[in-house]
């Protein structure tokens, strides 16, 4: 009997999408952005320490060829041909630092992520040194100092571990964010591997000037990072390398891009003026500011939004970044076991439609936008002896949309022309209950895309738009038409407000509760510095834990 002959499509385009909860390899139709396959693998993260949060490099490495190899075999069972992959891009949790020896290809620490906060103390030494009346990191970089960048996790390795010392007096060390690690990896890494990032993920470094899109003399200087062990820096659309190994081993891979710029990119925004957010681990807001740099008064970060070929221009964004949106979720299943899986939340958030006065600001790494407090710490308030478990799952999906609005707010005063309505993405998307709760939240319409991957999206149209490539056009004439799921809002106006000022007197009760010292050192003095009403939370949460969050009538 004859073998099925594959299918004939247009010319097709893989895309790793590396995030912090999970690895994903996803397949598209260049010519109508189709998703045909895609194949995931969940990350383990690992908190050592009292606010440390690493992960393998190795492993998310392997979960790489993993979802390369699965994606491959699956599209084998459509009967399509993957030869007809032309090119592979790159999105990623951006920040997370690596460091490994160029020699032997091994890690020489654990990746610190983004959301660590062992840096602190080292943040508030550098701080001192920056005069009031200029403040030159946030000047060339458009970042204001923080545990959250780059910069301070490399300071950190360089000052507390001997492997890595050792091997930059050596010159055998590298270091890179996600992207770079993979793409030294994927194109030889110790056999002639391509050292490279793209700008938007330099931007997030807090060593890259991004007017200047260079690694800044200044900048190193004064974080004492030596240039000799950064990352060439490429655009976001060009061939950096071909595959070395694997099922699509000879596939160049031609577009890298921090997952906030994939996800700009994949939703379409390409003027000025457009924005999106991303539900993932955290919640990123970024609106497009054309190729002008506009600097926040309101707690917002200035980023590279991307620049699509090397000799393309280069775009600016606004963001507002929260920390903890999806890991709230992952939280409730892990760590206080009221779920057994993420899409549970949905179903107990559904039996009550209410927090029923019930607050949760999950401030696990501090806050981000737009307070940039570190020492503020998760609280869940307004507890009674009603409160159950759907309760508290309820105010754990609120508790996202309420950021989001913040971060909105911020947007809407820099930019002094109000979004009419909001363009999201990301995994909780699914959870219809959120969504509807973000239209009541925000008092604007929320519109979803019928495919929800445009973070995979977008790095797969870099790459395939990539000089050389050349299979996916992003003239506007020949982008694909995309379908919307529309969410408006369905409360009044005073209902919402209400809800949302009660939600601003939670978050001041989150802040302040931590001293440097203590957050450092994971020590049970910690404890120490909190305040009473830490305990009295506490103890009212351990007070319904057995009967309430149990579900127990």
């Amino acid at each position: 009997m004859a073998a099925p002959k594959k299918a004939v499509l247009g010319p097709l385009v893989g895309a790793v999408d590396q995030g912090t909860s999970s690895t994903r390899f996803l397949v598209f139709n260049s010519k109508t952005a189709e998703l045909l396959s895609h194949h995931q693998v969940e990350i383990k993260q690992e908190f050592p320490k009292e606010g440390w949060v690493e992960q393998d490099p190795k492993e998310i490495l392997q979960s790489v060829y993993e979802c390369i190899e699965k994606t491959c075999e699956k599209l084998g069972q459509l009967n399509i041909d993957i030869s007809n992959i032309k090119a592979i891009g790159v999105s990623n949790q951006r920040e997370t630092t690596v460091v490994w020896d160029k020699l032997t290809g091994e890690p020489l620490y654990n990746a610190i992520v983004w959301l660590d906060l062992r840096t602190q103390s080292t943040v508030e030494n550098l701080s001192k040194r920056i005069p009031g009346n200029n403040n030159f990191v946030k000047s060339k970089t458009g970042l204001p100092l923080s545990t959250y960048f780059s910069a301070v996790k490399l300071r950190w390795l360089l000052d507390n571990v001997e492997k890595v010392q050792k091997a930059v007096r050596e010159d055998r060390a590298l270091f890179g964010t996600i992207d770079s690690w993979l793409i030294w990896s994927l194109t030889g890494g110790a056999n002639g591997g391509v050292h490279c990032t793209d700008v938007t993920n330099a931007s997030r470094t807090m060593l890259f000037n991004i007017h200047s899109l260079e690694w800044d003399k200044d900048l190193c200087q004064f974080f004492g990072i030596p240039k000799k062990i950064l990352p060439n820096v490429r655009s976001s659309s060009e061939i950096y390398g071909l595959m070395k190994a694997g099922a699509l081993e000879g596939v160049p891979i031609s577009g890298c891009l921090g997952d906030q710029s994939a996800a700009l990119v994949g939703q379409m925004c390409f003027r000025d003026g457009q924005a999106k957010n991303t539900y993932g681990t955290g919640c990123f807001l970024l609106c497009n500011t054309g190729r002008k740099c506009v600097f926040s008064d309101h707690g917002l970060l200035t980023t590279v939004a991307y620049k699509l070929g090397r000799d393309k221009p280069v775009y600016y964004a606004l963001e507002g970044s929260v920390a903890i949106a999806g890991a709230v979720i992952r939280w409730l299943r892990d760590n206080l076991g009221i779920i057994s899986s993420s899409d549970e939340i949905e179903k107990l958030a559904k039996e009550v439609g209410t927090s029923y006065g019930c607050y949760f600001v999950p401030a696990f790494s501090g806050l981000y936008a737009p307070y940039w407090d570190p020492s503020a710490r998760g609280i869940i308030c307004g507890l009674t002896q009603f409160t159950n478990k759907c309760h508290i799952a309820f105010a754990a999906l609120e508790a996202v949309c309420f950021q989001t609005r913040e971060i909105l707010d911020a947007m809407n005063r820099d930019c002094g022309i109000p979004l009419s309505h909001l363009q999201v993405d990301g995994g909780m998307t699914n959870n219809k209950i959120l969504m509807q709760l973000q239209a009541d939240i925000l008092y604007i319409p929320v519109v979803k895309p019928s495919m929800p991957e445009t973070t995979a999206l977008g790095a797969a149209m870099a790459a395939g738009a990539a000089e050389g490539v050349g299979v996916w056009s992003l003239e506007p004439e020949d982008l694909s038409a995309v379908t919307m799921e529309r969410f408006e809002p369905q409360i009044n106006a005073e209902e919402s407000e209400i809800r949302f000022s009660t939600w601003k007197k939670a978050v001041m009760k989150s802040m302040g509760w931590v001293t440097t010292q203590s957050s450092e050192s994971g020590d049970p003095s910690i404890f120490c510095s909190l305040p009473l009403g830490f305990f009295i939370v506490s103890s009212m949460v351990m007070l319904i834990g057995a009967r309430y969050i149990s579900g127990i009538p």
